[in-house]
């Protein structure tokens, strides 16, 4: 009923806390499915998971300027949002009430997002269960693996995709 990089954000965006890896899981999907729609439930998504990843590290303004994109975009997607679990209301509830902790430069967190489908909780549960990590747990701040993960990666192919999208807006003109 939903993909499985949908469950594997779920469960590492509620059980190990590796926003980084919520990033990276449904940037695929999304770029496999529809990634000419910048306006996808999808991004607006994969923005919330690296504001909160942002705000985990203390960059606010990085932080910021995600989660505002990730509202704009997920305000228009309240039937999609339904369609994956989620409550659109109780979700703008939530990612209003991150931005203005992130406005204040108050610290990081963790929360939970209205998941309102209980099979769906249950899917996420099994699914942590089986990766070895804890449903609800608090983000273990203390792990700079965790909360630096974007410097442990390699971006060989990130830079390759840069560059020949480069090219491609130069010889358009």
């Amino acid at each position: 009923m939903y993909p499985k990089e949908y469950i594997q954000f779920l469960s590492h965006f509620h059980g190990d806390r590796d926003y980084f890896e919520c990033h990276e899981v449904l940037e695929e999907y999304w770029k496999g499915i529809d990634s000419r729609n910048k306006s996808s439930v999808w991004v607006g998504l994969i923005l919330m998971a690296v504001s909160t990843y942002h705000h985990r590290r203390s960059n606010f303004n990085g932080a910021k300027k995600t989660l505002e994109k990730a509202i704009r975009i997920l305000d228009t997607q309240a039937g999609e949002l339904l369609k994956i679990g989620l409550s659109p209301s109780l979700l703008h509830q939530l990612l209003i009430e991150r931005l203005s902790l992130i406005e204040k430069a108050a610290p990081y967190y963790s929360y939970n997002l209205p998941i309102c489908d209980s099979n769906l909780l249950k899917i996420c549960g099994s699914y942590c269960e089986h990766e070895g990590f804890q449903w609800g747990k608090d983000s273990d701040i203390t792990n700079s693996g965790l909360i630096h993960r974007h410097k442990l990666r390699n971006r060989a192919n990130v830079i390759a995709e840069r560059e020949q999208s480069l090219r491609m807006r130069k010889g358009r003109k």
